[in-house]
């Protein structure tokens, strides 16, 4: 269980005010200038021995891909620090919270990080939905402005830095970061092939690193305290203190930092007041946002909570959006809704992203509506393998892992539905 006094978020829940003085008198940029003062080289190793890893999804270690970064900026190529504010996961709503209650934070944490990586601006390409969060986080940018806190001689270290927003159109799939920045230089919101990865051709065709708004906000508090206490929360490469948002059949649902590699039955229980009826009403979680595959109550029992543990569990750690389903819900209309999802959010670019997500959703709605035979069942299996790993970006397989899970582990619930279709036959 994290302590109070080790919680980074201290304002998560908006019990304080968000503007520059509230976030002053809670730790905001105190020594800012004296961080950024021992060098790019000290900041990006520090973050590596942190072990941070970034909050977005992918899990990424963060200062490995600052390294990446062109050591010696060319002046005819700017380097780019893009934060991915576009929280479209299901279940996910941990960002957004940030930038309503912790936007100094972020700010704070963008200077820092832009300054490590060579770049001198910043944007934040925010969901189009979040319109008051944004408003929010430009009233907190133009207050850092008129204190000098960003802008020329940004907190008085000498380093020139703009931070600007930028508004999404509401699409799941910008969020992935190369998609993000077609959409940043105006055009349609398709992932790009990789190599080259933005690190080297980005925003521009420039030096571009693009990190989530959890990871970046964190910076600030890791370089304060020391890499070595974020460390010291976690299992090895899993270190450090994460937000976990939990939704779905529980008592109390919520956003809460906890440490990683906590339990999942301890942290629903502690936090969320539990499983309504009871853990014993448990029928499935999806531990990591909609597009990681489900577990069911026997793996939930002993599972922890971080990369590795979940991946081990052929699940992921994803966003940390944690939804619990209970024995009350029709598990097989539950992924057949998050089916319908993917398949809605294709941006349609890859043939078996765009022919497959539909696939998919209708077969899954045919099982669902007891109109399919048992074959069927291997069928919509097949499809999957045809979509994971055959297109440019992960969304195939954010599309084909739920109903993977769910084939794994609730078949007998799929073979059920298809028997009804069999016996109305022979009826």
């Amino acid at each position: 269980m994290l302590k109070d006094e080790n919680r980074i978020f201290k304002n998560l829940y908006g019990d304080e005010p968000c503007d520059l003085s509230s976030a002053l008198k809670r730790g905001d940029w105190k020594d800012t200038n004296e961080i950024i003062a021992k060098g790019k080289e000290w900041i990006i190793e520090e973050i590596k021995k942190s072990e941070l890893r970034g909050r977005g999804g992918a899990g990424f270690p963060t200062g490995m891909k600052w390294s990446f970064a062109p050591k010696d900026p060319d002046p005819n190529r700017p380097h780019y620090l893009i934060i991915n504010a576009d929280e479209s996961e299901p279940g996910t709503c941990k960002d957004r919270d940030i930038l309503r209650y912790e936007p100094q934070k972020l700010i704070e944490g963008s200077l820092i990080s832009a300054y490590a990586i060579g770049a001198r601006v910043c944007y934040v390409y925010i969901r189009g939905e979040y319109v008051n969060e944004g408003k929010i986080l430009q009233d907190a940018i133009n207050e850092a402005y008129k204190n000098n806190l960003i802008g020329k001689n940004a907190s008085g270290t000498g380093w020139d830095f703009d931070m600007y927003v930028h508004f999404g159109a509401g699409a799941y799939i910008c969020g992935e970061e190369t998609a993000l920045l077609e959409s940043l230089e105006g055009n349609k919101g398709q992932p790009r092939l990789k190599p080259p990865f933005p690190a080297l051709v980005g925003l521009y065709g420039c030096p571009t690193i693009v990190n989530n708004v959890e990871t970046i906000a964190v910076v600030p508090s890791i370089l304060k305290r020391g890499a070595d206490w974020f460390a010291s929360f976690g299992r090895p490469k899993n270190r450090g203190t994460k937000i976990f948002c939990i939704s779905g059949n529980v008592v109390n649902p919520c956003n809460v930092e906890e440490e990683m590699s906590i339990p999942l039955r301890e942290l629903i229980e502690t936090h969320a007041g539990g499983v309504i009826g009871g853990w014993d009403n448990l029928q499935a979680v999806i531990p990591g946002g909609s597009s990681m595959p489900l577990l069911p109550k026997k793996v939930c029992d002993n599972i922890l909570m971080d990369f590795d543990s979940l991946i081990e569990a052929k699940s992921g750690m994803g966003t940390a959006g944690v939804v619990v389903i209970d024995k009350s819900q029709d598990i097989v209309s539950c992924i057949s809704r998050i089916s319908r999802f993917y398949k809605h959010e294709s941006c349609g670019q890859c043939t078996p992203c765009r022919e497959g997500s539909g696939w998919l959703w209708r077969m899954m709605e045919r099982i669902n509506r007891g109109e399919s035979e048992i074959h069927e069942i291997d069928m919509l299996l097949e499809v999957t393998k045809q979509i994971e790993g055959h297109t440019i970006c992960a969304f195939g397989e954010a599309a084909a892992w739920p109903i993977q899970g769910l084939l794994r582990h609730f078949r007998e619930q799929m073979e059920e539905k298809c028997s009804n279709l069999a016996n109305r036959k022979i009826a």
